[in-house]
């Protein structure tokens, strides 16, 4: 089956863009065509994280005629393909987000599954993405603010008749200070796909330009990915198996190995 799925989030700063590529990796990881789409085209952030930051075609090109969508794939060596938007000012001020939906069948065309990065917030040019999307996933984290933007997102998407597959909860510190996943299911009335921890490994795949599900397999983070995608593509996991032995998690915290 080919979809097209929109990841979103009421606000900024959520991990929606890190959810969108290891969402993706995690889906390679069970053996699907998996190209992320970098939707975010006021501020792109996926060629960044995925070492693609300046490419010679890109969707902006795509968007203004200037090329095909299967010039503008390249491929990480992860396996994802990725199709980045461009960093350039000049480049934003020709394009008009509102055409993205028109190349939907041609996105399909390349690949058996499609993760859209969107942009933060609710505004015109996240709309125009969430516009294309066959199912939306919204990004939040265990606090108010991110819950009650989360909230707008949920809303939106019902205005739109777009269908939430559920929420992906991120940066979760399971302490007392943030919202219990009963009272964030509560508050959004749609599913929780999945709680990804706060973890460090997260931060150093950034900086390795890798997604945390390809460079640190078997962390938290990248452990939780699995289980998400798992759960949308209906493949068995296992997540405790995956664990990285109980000495090997020893050293690294005594910092003998990365």
């Amino acid at each position: 089956m080919t979809g097209i799925i929109v990841i979103t989030s009421g606000k900024g700063g959520v991990g929606k863009t890190t959810t969108a590529i290891n969402l993706a990796a995690a889906m390679k990881y069970f053996g699907e065509d998996v190209l992320i789409i970098d939707g975010n085209l006021s501020t792109p952030n996926v060629g960044l994280h995925l070492n693609s930051p300046e490419v010679p075609v890109n969707l902006n090109h795509v968007l203004a005629g200037k090329a095909e969508p299967f010039e503008a794939v390249y491929e990480h060596e992860s396996g994802i393909k990725i199709m980045p938007s461009s960093l350039s000012v000049k480049e934003l001020r020709r394009t008009y987000p509102e055409k993205i939906k028109d190349f939907k069948k041609d996105f399909k065309k390349i690949s058996g599954r499609i993760i859209v990065d969107s942009s933060a917030g609710l505004g015109s040019e996240a709309i125009a993405v969430m516009e294309m999307a066959d199912e939306l996933i919204i990004v939040t984290n265990p606090e108010m603010p991110a819950i009650t933007d989360a909230l707008k997102a949920v809303k939106l998407a019902e205005q739109m008749k777009k269908h939430v597959l559920g929420v992906i909860v991120t940066r979760v510190r399971q302490d007392d200070i943030e919202l219990a996943p009963d009272v964030v299911k509560d508050m959004l009335e749609v599913p929780i796909l999945g709680m990804v921890p706060e973890d460090i490994c997260v931060k150093k795949s950034i900086k390795h330009k890798k997604p945390v599900v390809h460079s640190h397999p078997k962390s938290g983070a990248a452990r939780a990915y699995k289980e998400i995608a798992a759960k949308i593509l209906n493949v068995p996991y296992d997540s405790k198996k995956d664990r990285e032995h109980f000495m090997k998690r020893l050293f690294k915290k005594m910092g003998f190995i990365d």
